[in-house]
């Protein structure tokens, strides 16, 4: 037996110097490693270094840096109790105020709010560096809540009980510590905790495998295990969900990323829902909800994938299946959202990538849906105010061009009631928003919108920023923004939204249409769109920058190696770029069923096609990059932006690299450095494109 374990040992050795020296910058992917923490201080001196010198850079910072803390922004809130809640970041309070207000006092242009919660001041005291990550508050009182803070901006977070009419931490109450943790209430006195738990208590993804329910007053270890997951799921949770005066306790194991079994309690015990994995399930009061991302045979009829059926919850689990078809895609539609009020479900549908509503209502037994009128030419989200009391929701507008607004709805009704309205941060007439369609390699028609000047020459001179992302069925759609605006726009550029496949602008379809080995098809739309854009004379390669952040990182390290030809510069945001290790790299196992296994030859095989780090070539010729990654990203390894740039800034490719060292996946952890590191990206663009 020794000598087995010390022939494996030697084994694994080999492979792993057989990579070191495949791979000459895996050192960079200790992330908080001595030496490769100061290769990462050094690259940014550089970085910055060059781009603060550049002449557009201070008013640039400052243009975005006005807005971003622009007191007219809109204050977003949630019903909590009957108070309304917002969190709010601004030069005076980096970390951010969690406030409070009345419904009548937020309607006033200056509300006097009250502060809850000063980040700025905890952080201080408790010598942290916390991010707000959100509250959670427990029906029906909401008297007590569960905050999640975030060192430095990560999914990681610690979970305190917050003691809201007393504005202050409990000192005795619920504490999860710093972890990817799932954290809900059961009821006042009982939380669902799925978190690290030790050795063998995560799955493959680094997200919990085991939820327990602790009750209060015990230590988190004494917690009762409820439920254990496999290792190879994604994540494991449970929650307690109100809705529309009805309480459901559920379980949710995912299985993969696009795939769940949802388990539900009934008297004391947990009943798995009788459902294919890739069927959603939710609730709606007394009815439950269920949106299959395949094609599905139930209650014998054929639904297609993306549809939204309902029946009441009970008869389900009495075996009927007699269910009620709320929503059907169609060539050009697909299901955008949906908000519960009391009464009434509205359903946001989008069109061609432009969004409208949708009403459902029981009536006599029966549901009955009305269109509601809307804007028919931008993007529209809703959200119930309260639905347990209310058929009230809040409705937000928003286009390239129409600064958000927000508005007071309530179901049954057209007339809305004027909230809020953002400022203009920039003067708008010159400017017109149009869609056009590219051809793809396969002839498949890709939408895309194009915001420019009235006026603009069609001579192929305009310098021009392309934005994708293109995977996990996430829809791009129209919104307004004032950095946007004033760094771009006001400046002479033209702005591009790409609607490639891989995304859900037209449903499960759409995704499913670049999934796994047909990942080429989103490459093929977003190339294809690059080519309309010169052939229509807006913008020609020299003049043509692209964008893109997450997996839409991952589409620009691909447009960079692949296609060259296409683009004058590249902006790579927290991507992913080396494709033979991302499923070993933090959460990287969880995406698997969107890219495939690298670990399978059979799927090594297309994935190696493409992946950006092994399709460096020396000696070509590669568009001016900047790489943009974090230090304190936990969902997306750091390490992926850091040897890619190594490898290409070694070969002579023009390549810059900043790593911000505070906030995670998502953006930085204030108003001062997001406005550094866009105007950072912008100068950049101005650069290169003009």
């Amino acid at each position: 037996m020794k000598t087995r374990l010390l022939a494996s040992a030697a084994l694994l050795l080999a492979a792993q110097g057989h990579a070191a020296a495949q791979d000459p910058y895996l050192w960079l992917e200790n992330i908080q490693g001595k030496d490769a923490l100061q290769w990462v201080h050094q690259q940014n001196a550089l970085t910055v270094k060059e781009t603060e010198g550049w002449k557009s850079f201070p008013q640039l910072k400052r243009d975005i840096l006005a807005v971003l803390d622009s007191s007219a922004r809109i204050p977003s809130i949630e019903k909590i109790g009957d108070r309304y809640y917002n969190f709010w970041r601004d030069a005076q309070h980096p970390r951010g105020l969690w406030r409070s207000a009345t419904l009548d006092e937020y309607r006033k242009a200056d509300p006097a709010w009250e502060t809850v919660l000063d980040l700025d001041k905890l952080a201080k005291d408790e010598k942290e560096n916390w991010v707000w990550q959100g509250a959670d508050c427990v029906k029906p009182k909401q008297d007590r809540c569960l905050i999640r803070l975030s060192r430095g901006g990560g999914d990681a977070a610690v979970v305190r009980e917050f003691d809201l009419p007393a504005k202050r931490f409990l000192a005795d109450g619920f504490v999860v510590p710093e972890a990817k943790s799932e954290v809900n209430w059961a009821d006042r006195d009982t939380l669902y905790v799925a978190t690290d738990f030790g050795k063998g208590s995560l799955t493959d993804s680094g997200y919990p495998r085991i939820v327990k329910e602790w009750k209060r007053g015990q230590p988190l270890s004494a917690a009762a295990t409820l439920f254990e997951g496999k290792q190879t799921d994604i994540s494991v949770n449970a929650d307690g969900i109100d809705t529309a005066g009805h309480h459901y306790d559920v379980i949710s194991q995912g299985t993969s990323f696009f795939a769940s079994d949802t388990y539900l309690k009934q008297d004391g015990k947990w009943l798995k829902l009788d459902k294919p994995g890739h069927v959603e399930a939710s609730f709606h009061g007394p009815w439950l909800l269920l949106r299959p991302r395949q094609d599905w045979n139930v209650g014998g009829h054929d639904w297609k994938a993306g549809s939204l059926l309902a029946i009441k919850a009970s008869d389900y689990l009495q075996g009927k299946r007699d269910v009620a078809a709320l929503f059907q895609p169609s060539a050009t539609t697909s299901l955008g959202g949906s908000a519960g009020t009391r009464d009434a479900l509205i359903l946001t549908v989008l069109d061609n990538v432009k969004s409208r509503l949708v009403e459902w209502k029981v009536v006599d037994g029966k549901w009955q849906s009305r269109p509601v009128a809307a804007p028919g030419y931008g993007s529209i989200s809703v959200s119930a105010v309260d639905s347990d009391d209310s058929d009230d929701y809040f409705f937000t507008f928003t286009d390239f061009l129409t600064p958000t607004s927000l508005s007071l709805a309530h179901a049954g009704s057209d007339a809305r009631e004027p909230l809020k309205q953002q400022p203009a941060f920039f003067d708008a007439k010159p400017y017109r928003i149009q869609q056009f369609f590219a051809r793809s390699d396969d002839g498949t028609r890709v939408p895309y919108f194009v915001v420019a000047r009235k006026d603009v020459k069609l001579n192929g001179k305009n310098p021009t920023l392309l934005y994708g992302y293109g995977g996990f069925e996430v829809s791009l759609t129209p919104y307004y923004s004032g950095t946007l605006g004033k760094a771009w726009l006001e400046r002479g550029g033209v702005y591009v939204l790409g609607n490639i496949r891989g995304g859900g602008e037209y449903g499960p379809a759409w995704h499913e249409a670049a999934l796994k080995h047909k990942r080429q098809k989103a490459y093929d739309d977003f190339s294809s769109i690059a080519r309309d854009l010169a052939r229509r004379g807006i913008a020609d390669s020299r003049h043509l920058g692209i964008k893109g952040g997450s997996n839409g990182g991952l589409l620009m390290g691909v447009m960079l190696t692949k296609y060259p030809q296409l683009f004058h510069a590249v902006v790579c945001q927290v991507p992913l770029l080396d494709m033979r290790r991302f499923n070993k790299l933090l959460a990287g196992a969880s995406w698997m069923d969107e890219y495939g296994n690298p670990d399978q030859p059979a799927d090594w095989a297309y994935i190696q096609r493409y992946s950006p780090y092994q399709n460096i070539r020396p000696g070509a010729k590669y568009p001016a990059t900047l790489f943009a990654t974090s230090t304190l990203d936990d969902r997306v390894h750091p390490g992926h932006a850091r040897k890619m740039y190594a490898a290409m800034k070694a070969m002579g490719a023009d390549v810059r690299y900043y790593e911000r060292t505070e906030g995670g996946h998502g953006a930085a952890a204030s108003h001062d450095e997001e406005a550094r590191i866009a105007a950072m990206e912008y100068a950049f663009l101005w650069k290169e494109l003009r």
